[in-house]
């Protein structure tokens, strides 16, 4: 037989040294979890497999009387057994397992201490308590992110005289020398220009202004990369490609820790404030999942269970969504339909409580002086008619062609980012690519403002006290209607924003590519609705003139008379900016819901639908993968698609390892080998677990023995228990035979040996396989013929064969 060759490398082993396997890893990381090792040992009343010897024998191995010479000295948990390596899999199955054990046995207390219970019902409870905490954290660091952000936003256009901490809105709210026409200059609000060379007017006035924009952004993106190059590397990107795949029970120390925190707190308010094309709502989903993950910290429950704390996380990213967009219920289906791989209905309950707490926390701070939980809260008075699907079906393919055109841009990109010297210089790449875009968005106010307020402003339904360009039609106080304006001429206002609204899509598309993926903090939501939103409002203008120029058109004689107000340009937007940020990211049900939460206009769904599922089909049809999932492959992370069948014919035998002519498997005996046999097998592989059978020939299988937890415990055993030398041999059954007199003291392990490990005959079909490891979550599946080990099947194995069926690179799988 083969030796198997597809698990994953253990990084931090060194022979000669085990001193390397101790986790090393503060409180901060992801998966550090001191003294959580749990007993698997089978009960006396299991049968040893080889070797029965009877229970009575008071003789268990070593020299004349020596009855006690067997060290199983694993009856005391030790520090660091069953506990996982970095870049590996957790084993979901073995999680689950504790959780129930430890369960039933506070379940069991219960019922014997008043103490016992009072302990039972706090243990029922910590998971809302930290469900709260996590709102209210969440909650509160959205709120300083959107005033922090807002503030240095502004800072690149001026200053406050009156205060220097208020923006410019804040700063011209309670002037007195604020007019209707120019409500946004008040003397307290001072430009760069005006303190510098004490005017606002003229051409040197001009180069000034945009001397300091550009200054500011480039200090602001420099600020950014180099803390995050030298702090902390995990905070750059948006971070939900890594959050898919730690739920998904992949383990990435410190990317979810406090220093990973801080820093992409500080780093997303200097990102955004940069002017660069990205947003900050899904660095947020990252921050509020640091989060959950540090507070797991102060309940034993989750911080020494993988699998509980991923259904925490699970919560903690639908608390990200719902402070990002202020939209709770979308929060939740985000979390369920784009990021959760293990969601059962106590997370679902759970993650709406976090969702909920965290929305009122930010709506208590109000970050954005309007009462909303969003800076682009409207409201539309028009309803839409059934001619208009038309359009906006248009607005869902343009979506799909535009998520399909940057999600193999941008990857094209980020591969040789990672390929090439690029890589290298990532404070470079981030100083040039914001040169580029502050040089180009200065002279075009709609590049020039922040792209929230440019969403803002593209959704808005144009009213009387509106004084933007996108507003200025002719007769625009000629109305009869009170309040609502009804269709009329666009003015030479509405003319010149196209242009700058075309002009601004382009650089939009273009700049975006680039920027996604730099080591910045950097989120795609807001730049996608932001392509969208223009694209819909462009579209939405022209379909307004054309109503009103043509109204006796076949289509618009049936419900839109002249001067009735039939078309809104806003809607329009919104709806063009859900089927661009459905076409790169692929969501439908959860985005659907965040549009009309941030509207609150429910008799708008089905345009958000409709152009919702086109944006998906028409993306679908051009590359399966969304962004996040394209950068989960591009990566190399262990991530099993649950939403993607396994069509094809193969068996078992056909991806297990070893393989014909390949080296043997490697394999532990049950009761014949020595320390220094096993430290000979570590210290040549790099295998994350071996299989343990009864013996080289019958190749019967015992179980599966973690490579972590053999280093440790033996590690343990040479410094705690006296005796124990390489010659000392390794047991993993109940009982020892009878040893000759003066031998070394034999070494039991059989407490941290799997007996049940996941097994599957040769001949079952991978399309089985790749199911079990989708909803077990298994880390390996060993291959039997007629009870025989063959071989070892581990998740690596099952997407290198995957990708190698779809005819890409089995060797982009790099972690296991």
């Amino acid at each position: 037989m083969a030796m198997w060759q597809g698990a994953m490398d253990n990084r931090g082993f060194q022979q000669g040294s085990f001193n390397s396997f101790r986790s090393s890893s503060s409180d901060e990381d992801l998966m550090d979890i001191p003294g959580t090792a749990m007993d698997f040992s089978m009960r006396d009343d299991v049968p040893p497999l080889d070797g029965e010897i009877e229970e009575d024998k008071s003789y268990n191995g070593g020299g004349i009387g020596s009855s006690n010479r067997m060290m199983d000295f694993l009856e005391e948990p030790i520090p660091g057994v069953g506990t996982y390596d970095d870049f590996n899999t957790i084993d979901w199955v073995r999680e689950k397992s504790r959780d129930r054990d430890r369960h039933r046995e506070i379940t069991n207390k219960s019922k014997e201490s008043t103490w016992a219970l009072i302990h039972s019902v706090s243990d029922a409870f910590s998971g809302w308590l930290l469900m709260l905490l996590i709102g209210l954290l969440s909650g509160s660091l959205a709120g300083l992110i959107d005033i922090s952000a807002h503030w240095m936003t502004d800072l690149k256009e001026g200053i406050c005289t009156e205060g220097f901490w208020f923006n410019h809105e804040h700063c011209c709210w309670n002037s007195d020398h604020v007019t209707f026409e120019d409500r946004d200059k008040c003397p307290e609000w001072n430009s760069w220009s005006q303190l510098i060379i004490s005017t606002d007017e003229g051409a040197f006035a001009y180069i000034v202004n945009y001397f300091m924009y550009v200054l500011w952004a480039l200090l602001f993106a420099f600020l950014a990369v180099s803390l995050v190059k030298v702090f902390a590397p995990y905070a750059c990107g948006s971070g939900i490609p890594e959050i898919k795949t730690i739920l998904s029970g992949f383990i990435i120390r410190g990317y979810l820790g406090k220093w990973t925190l801080i820093i992409k707190t500080i780093t997303l308010v200097l990102a955004v404030s940069s002017g660069l094309s990205l947003g900050k709502e899904g660095p947020l989903v990252h921050v509020a999942c640091c989060c959950g993950n540090i507070l797991c910290h102060c309940f034993n429950k989750y911080r020494k269970n993988e699998a509980k704390r991923r259904e925490v996380l699970s919560a903690a990213a639908a608390a990200g969504v719902s402070v990002a967009f202020g939209a709770p219920i979308g929060g939740v289906l985000f979390s369920l339909e784009e990021v959760s791989y293990y969601f059962p209905l106590k997370t679902l309950w759970r993650s709406f409580f976090a969702a909920l707490v965290a929305a009122f926390t930010l709506r208590s701070i109000n970050p954005f002086g309007n009462s909303r939980l969003v800076l682009f809260y409207v409201e539309f008075h028009t309803p839409w008619h059934l001619w208009e699907l038309v359009p906006f079906i248009l607005l869902g393919i343009f979506g799909g062609l535009w998520g399909a055109l940057f999600i193999r841009t941008n990857i094209a990109w980020c591969r040789k980012r990672k390929t090439t010297q690029l890589g290298k210089y990532p404070v470079v790449e981030v100083l040039v690519v914001t040169a580029i875009t502050a040089v180009l968005a200065f002279p075009n106010e709609y590049t020039r403002m922040s792209t929230s307020e440019l969403i803002s402003e593209l959704f808005n339904d144009c009213g009387l006290l509106d004084s933007s360009k996108l507003c200025d039609y002719e007769n625009r106080f000629n109305t009869s209607k009170g309040g609502e304006l009804p269709d009329r001429p666009a003015g030479v206002g509405v003319y010149s924003a196209m242009w700058q609204l075309a002009l601004t899509l382009i650089l939009k598309i273009v700049i975006t590519i680039f920027t996604f993926g730099m080591k910045i903090p950097s989120g795609l939501f807001i730049p996608s609705m932001a392509v969208g939103a223009i694209a819909g409002r462009l579209l939405g203008v022209g379909m307004e003139q054309l109503a009103y120029y043509h109204h006796d058109w076949a289509i618009f004689n049936s419900w839109c008379s002249q001067g009735a107000d039939c078309i809104t340009p806003g809607l329009y937007a919104m709806v063009g900016a859900a089927a661009c940020l459905g076409g790169v990211t692929r969501m439908t049900v959860s985005l659907v819901v965040i549009m009309f939460e941030l509207t609150g206009g429910l008799e708008y769904i089905v345009p958000l639908m409709a152009a919702a599922m086109t944006s998906k089909w028409v993306a679908d049809a051009l590359g399966r993968e969304g962004i996040y999932d394209a950068h989960i492959r591009l990566n190399g992370y262990p991530f099993l698609e649950a939403k993607e069948e396994f069509a094809h014919k193969t068996l078992a035998m056909d991806v297990m390892k070893p393989r014909r002519n390949d080296p043997l498997l490697t394999v532990l005996t049950q009761d014949s080998m020595t320390v220094e046999d096993v430290e000979t097998i570590i210290s040549e592989t790099t295998y994350s677990g071996f299989p343990v059978v009864v013996s080289r020939e019958s190749q019967r299988l015992v179980g599966f023995v973690l490579r972590r937890d053999l280093i440790i415990s033996i590690e343990n055993a040479r410094k705690k228990q006296d005796g124990v030398v390489s010659t000392s041999i390794i047991y993993f059954t109940e009982h020892s035979p009878p040893m000759p007199p003066y031998t070394p003291p034999t070494l039991k392990l059989r407490n941290i040996l799997d007996l049940s490990p996941f097994t599957v005959t040769d001949l079952t079909p991978m399309e089985i396989v790749v199911d079990i490891f989708r909803k077990l979550g298994l880390r390996q599946c060993l291959v039997t013929h007629n009870g025989r080990l063959l071989g070892i099947i581990t998740k690596k194995d099952v997407l290198k064969h995957i990708a190698q069926m779809a005819n890409q690179d089995p060797d982009s799988i790099l972690f296991n």
